[in-house]
């Protein structure tokens, strides 16, 4: 398995490209990804915006905006937290890309906000779960802001978070139903 990061010197920011590797190695191992997978993680530094996203499967190719790796409290400086929370997140949805029996779009196809926020909370649980920091109120408010607020959202939210071995018509059906209106009896 090989993680190459790019650039390799930062000059925007404070950041150690051996450290975004060790963290993203890590990542791989912990989420059982084959070990013959290659990955790229590509850091646009001149952007303090934090946009991150999966660009390709072979090699693995995630594109990340500095500030989504930025320590929110040191302007500039590279948090393990928050590199190990992005990158983490779209490691857990390669595996899922991987299985074919998750059944997970292509990347070609685009991906509604709801189908985004879901996936993400499925993928986001089950990092949780093998140990790292996952913010879940965080990750509830973000679902509840895109899904709505009320007791039927929260139940789906709580499925994709504790979920174990859900498929994407698993995630689809429950964000469609979190989303969908109250009927009033």
């Amino acid at each position: 398995m090989t993680v190459v990061v790019e650039p390799a010197s930062f000059s925007f920011v404070d950041f150690d490209a051996g450290e975004i590797a060790r963290i993203t190695g890590q990542l791989l191992e912990r989420i059982g990804l084959p070990a013959d997978l290659d990955a790229r993680v590509e850091v646009n530094e001149r952007s303090p915006l934090g946009i991150a996203e999966l660009r390709g499967m072979d090699p693995v190719l995630i594109y990340v905006e500095s500030g989504a790796l930025e320590d929110p409290k040191r302007p500039k400086q590279l948090s393990a937290t928050a590199t190990a929370d992005v990158l983490g997140r779209l490691l857990v949805q390669v595996s899922d890309r991987l299985d074919p029996a998750f059944g997970a779009p292509g990347l070609e196809e685009g991906l509604s906000l709801y189908q985004r926020v879901a996936w993400d909370t499925y993928a986001m649980g089950r990092l949780a779960r093998m140990g790292y920091p996952a913010q879940r109120q965080r990750r509830l408010y973000h679902f509840r802001n895109c899904h709505g607020f009320s007791d039927v959202s929260d139940a789906c939210f709580e499925r994709l978070w504790s979920g174990e071995d859900l498929k994407w018509p698993d995630v689809v059906a429950a964000s469609e139903q979190a989303a969908a209106p109250a009927v009033l009896a």
